[in-house]
């Protein structure tokens, strides 16, 4: 089995657990699958929006690729989330992101 078939089968053993998408959404950015990692990062904020850890590497997806202005939004929200959330330390990095683009 895959690394990328053992992920898809946590994300279904475990749906209402944020980390084993995330896991998948990296794996798949890390294995040149800028798109599919796209789906799962949208599926994954669809799905957990307080999961602050998404946005960050989901902004950095989307510049990559030079779709700045999806990446803008993606980073924008993101600061929402670790304010709601009181995660300094993302949002420092968000803010980052955001003023690099």
């Amino acid at each position: 089995m895959s690394r990328l078939e053992a992920l898809q089968k946590f994300v279904e053993q475990s749906p209402s657990d944020p980390f084993p998408l995330y896991g998948l959404a990296m794996e798949l950015k890390n294995a040149g699958q800028p798109e599919e990692a796209h789906q799962k990062f949208v599926t994954l904020e669809t799905k957990f929006p307080d999961y602050v850890a998404q946005y960050l590497m989901h902004g950095q997806l989307l510049a990559g690729l030079d779709r700045k202005e999806e990446a803008r939004g993606v980073f924008t929200r993101g600061i929402e989330a670790s304010r709601k959330k009181g995660n300094a330390h993302a949002l420092g990095e968000l803010e980052q992101a955001l003023d690099a683009l």
